[in-house]
């Protein structure tokens, strides 16, 4: 049979109407970022908590006879995504359960006190500076929303530890642990300039500002690529730079040049958080997704974009998150728990990841 111009393109007239009816229908029946947040949060409390110890466990997987209690990781993404959620209802008291739980991880053995990767129990473990430099980012922008004395006084506490593990080896920077002091990371390093940057802000000490600048420019010299992105880490004894790239290791140093152009006016630091904004996304957005292995990586990198759309407005930061976090809830979320992960059992910090993200991408509205 011959088909006319006209009936062929009545066809592709209905097609195309129907596909997008159906793709409104999609639209339509995905929840908006706070029932996707409220969601993800009942199901930590109901799923991941342990009421009774105070703590939370690292899985969902209930097959064991003993659960093992979440390491401190965990903790430091869900912490700072009860953070988030205060930020979006500050009447909330989100924190105080998370923060009940990372008190009793900690560990006051000498030089100075912070907290440990599992359950303190008076059994002493390793203590990781990234880790309690997530704490204090958390507690300095909790300070910066309530003024809780609280807040502050950790997050002091917390850098002084952080300082304890500073020194010219390998040119400067901090370790990355502090019973293997055997590499410098950008992920403690590019933390630790945050936490300095945001203790300036609140207490307008040139000590904090100044070995932040140091330490930024420490990290840049070894641990970032030509094209603006950052690698993982500096061997000590070898001085060989581990050249594979994290998603977080980008955010944060993306984060610390918008910090220090809003502290200094300087604009070689907008300048060079735009192009890191750039190389960061061409790098790690690929076919319409950002890398899925952990989820929490992309919520630390999304506060850097966040931190820049604040000061450019230029919504290229923010929209490919959009696109690859609503993927997250139609692909990768178990609809029988509503939890999501890319693996049958499903992970504490990937439902925090998860909720900090929604709930940035609320912030910054639509």
């Amino acid at each position: 049979m011959k088909l006319n111009s006209s009936y062929i393109a009545l066809i592709a007239f209905i097609i195309l109407t129907s596909s997008n009816v159906v793709k409104g229908q999609q639209t339509a029946k995905l929840p908006d970022y706070k029932t996707r947040i409220r969601i993800l949060h009942d199901g930590v409390n109901n799923k991941f908590r342990d009421k009774p110890a105070g703590l939370y466990y690292e899985t969902n997987d209930s097959s064991k006879a003993v659960r093992q209690h979440s390491y401190l990781w965990p903790l430091c993404g869900f912490i700072q995504a009860t953070n988030e959620m205060e930020v979006l209802e500050p009447k909330k008291q989100y924190m105080l359960p998370v923060v009940t739980a990372i008190d009793q991880y900690r560990n006051d053995s000498p030089p100075t006190r912070g907290y440990q990767a599992t359950v303190f129990n008076g059994k002493p473990d390793d203590r990781y500076y990234d880790d309690d430099e997530w704490i204090a980012i958390a507690y300095m922008d909790a300070y910066n929303r309530n003024h809780g004395k609280k807040y502050l006084e950790e997050a002091e506490s917390i850098s002084r530890f952080l300082l304890s593990g500073l020194d010219t080896v390998a040119g400067g920077g901090f370790y990355w642990r502090e019973r293997d002091k055997a590499s410098k990371n950008t992920c403690s390093n590019g933390p630790g300039i945050l936490v300095l940057l945001q203790l300036y802000k609140a207490t307008h000490k040139p000590s904090y500002l100044k070995t932040a600048v140091e330490v930024y420019e420490w990290t840049n010299k070894h641990l970032q690529d030509p094209s603006g992105v950052y690698y993982d880490n500096i061997g000590i004894r070898s001085l060989r730079v581990g050249k594979a790239t994290y998603t977080y290791n980008t955010g944060t140093m993306l984060e610390s040049n918008v910090l220090l152009y809003q502290i200094t006016k300087d604009k070689k630091y907008l300048t060079e958080a735009q192009r890191v904004a750039k190389a960061g996304r061409e790098h790690f957005f690929k076919s319409g997704r950002l890398p899925n292995g952990n989820y929490w990586f992309n919520a630390v990198m999304l506060r850097g974009y966040q931190a820049l759309y604040k000061v450019d407005k230029n919504k290229e930061w923010i929209d490919f998150y959009r696109e690859d976090a609503d993927a997250i809830w139609n692909t990768e979320r178990d609809p029988a728990t509503n939890q999501v992960g890319i693996k049958p059992v499903k992970r504490l910090i990937d439902q925090a990841a998860m909720i900090e993200i929604y709930a940035r991408l609320e912030e910054v509205g639509k």
